[in-house]
């Protein structure tokens, strides 16, 4: 078994075993008894293990594996536990490293982001908020030195450097998500931001375009020379889709002659196949795209042959000239979802079309729906119990007929 001073440069290219052994162990020279070993099975991933001697025999302890686990952490790991095994029950446990002493930085890189990799979608969203502010200001601190009133102080120079209440809270509650997963896997005792105020409890931003409003819009996409990215938004407002969903859609899933375009539970947020019926808007705007027969992709630049990956700079410069500075391109979904609810289709069908996996969110339209019934009620009440006015002969008029 090769003995070497285990490197990140040496482990960076992989770990492999030789295609002649079934097995190999590779051990460090800094921790004795730390050692990696791979097999040569399939999707084996190379492992983590601390030998020692317990009670005269040789013993092997799993410590994880190199995709959760970093060299650093690994070797400090492997000291501890090798105190635990040559000392008593009772200087072992005087030994083991005090809970929250790692830092926020070895937190993040060596526990949370290869959980949230594998677990989370927006991941990265993740790494953005925690690198360009989070970890200047806490990164260094050990998890057990960060607490609430740096964390409300950091939350509100947040609003003074410009951000929204909602941005400002995002940053707290992965603070808070943080410190919760660190108590989870007993690297901190106590999560002191558990309830720690936001400024807006309820963020969710809903804009619902007036019937002003949807004729200057139309008339800018329909008339705009950047037509690709005009058409990819009547496509939204037609179908209620997300953005995403449309930059990916294939013309593989587009069936114009049933009027239907199913999207694939990869593309879809909810990870489940959903079919979208398509409307004579929606078949128009497929009509006008001209890419069917030479891309694999509806919606594709055709200066560069690839699909659209990005529309906000175009959308900026569109919703700007239609009046409409803060209108989001997801705003568009909003507005397929109100103008259903007004219509009279029912939530469930709501949530079919626009692919929601809990009725709560749909349940965000009911009070459209509700005021559609109430005025349909109300146009009711006006032709049933519309009082019948009789107006009376003022007295001289009837004294003139009587004359």
């Amino acid at each position: 078994m090769p003995v070497l001073n285990l490197t990140p440069a040496f482990m960076a290219p992989g770990l492999v075993c030789p295609p002649e052994k079934k097995r190999i162990e590779y051990c460090d020279t800094d921790v004795p008894g730390l050692l990696i070993e791979c097999r040569s099975a399939p999707h084996a991933v190379p492992t983590w293990y601390l030998r020692y001697k317990a009670n005269g025999k040789t013993a092997y302890t799993r410590l994880g594996n190199v995709q959760d686990l970093g060299l650093a952490q690994a070797r400090k790991q492997a000291i501890t536990l090798k105190a635990q095994h040559t000392l008593t029950p009772k200087q072992a446990v005087e030994a083991k490293a005090p809970m929250g002493t790692m830092t926020l930085d070895e937190f993040m890189r060596e526990h949370y982001f290869p959980h949230v990799k594998v677990h989370k979608r927006s991941w990265k969203r993740d790494d953005q908020l925690y690198r360009i502010r989070i970890a200047p200001k806490f990164g260094q601190l050990a998890l057990s030195e960060i607490n609430r009133r740096d964390v409300q102080v950091f939350q509100n120079s947040l609003l003074k450097e410009g951000l929204s209440p909602a941005s400002a809270d995002h940053h707290v509650k992965l603070l808070r998500r943080l410190c919760n997963l660190a108590v989870e896997w007993e690297l901190l005792e106590k999560n002191v931001l558990k309830g720690i105020p936001l400024y807006m409890v309820d963020n969710q931003v809903e804009n619902y375009l007036s019937e002003d409003q949807m004729t200057r819009l139309m008339e800018v996409l329909r008339t705009d020379a950047n037509r690709p990215v005009c058409l990819i938004m009547i496509y939204l407002l037609s179908t209620g889709c997300r953005l995403n969903e449309a930059l990916k859609a294939e013309w593989k899933q587009v069936d114009i002659a049933n009027r239907v375009w199913r999207i694939p539970a990869t593309n879809s947020k909810s990870k489940r196949i959903r079919s979208v019926p398509l409307n004579d808007s929606a078949i128009w705007v497929l009509e006008q795209l001209g890419t069917q027969e030479r891309y694999m992709h509806v919606f594709v630049n055709k200066r560069t042959g690839t699909r659209y990956t990005s529309i906000s700079r175009a959308w900026h410069r569109l919703r700007k000239l239609a009046g409409l500075p803060n209108m989001r391109a997801h705003d568009a979904r909003h507005d397929a979802a109100s103008r259903m609810s007004s219509a009279g289709v029912s939530l469930y069908q709501i949530a079919e079309v626009l692919g929601h996996s809990d009725p709560k969110v749909t349940m965000r339209y009911a009070h459209l729906s509700a005021r559609a019934l109430k005025d349909a009620a109300n146009a009711a009440s006006v032709i049933v119990r519309k009082p019948v006015v009789v107006v009376q002969p003022e007295p001289a008029e009837v004294e003139a007929k009587a004359a």
